[in-house]
């Protein structure tokens, strides 16, 4: 076990020693600069690519993601309104079985 904890030291002092020279380069404008670039450039390739599936699949015939969402959001809210009216139908089921008690009565 003594090789191991002196492995271990030796690592945690690696690590923060490391630790503290990357934070210090990633801070560094010389790597936000061409980062932040580099970021752009992607997220414009993957609004460039996305529309240009939905183009493609729009013209086969089927569904984007985006006509997907909204017919899932329909289908959402339909059911949300089932829902409420089953709970309605209930209530009055309930109120209808109480006043035929009372009437028995």
């Amino acid at each position: 076990m003594i090789g191991w904890d002196s492995w271990k030291k030796g690592f945690d002092v690696w690590e923060s020693a490391t630790a503290k020279y990357l934070e210090a380069w990633m801070r560094s404008p010389l790597v936000l600069g061409p980062g932040g670039a580099l970021l752009t450039a992607a997220m414009r390739s993957k609004t460039a690519v996305d529309g240009a599936m939905d183009s493609w699949w729009s013209a086969v015939g089927l569904p984007t993601r985006r006509d997907q969402e909204r017919a899932l959001h329909a289908l959402n809210q339909m059911q949300s309104r089932l829902i409420d009216l089953e709970e309605t139908l209930a209530e009055i089921r309930a109120q209808q079985k109480q006043q035929q008690a009372a009437t028995k009565v």
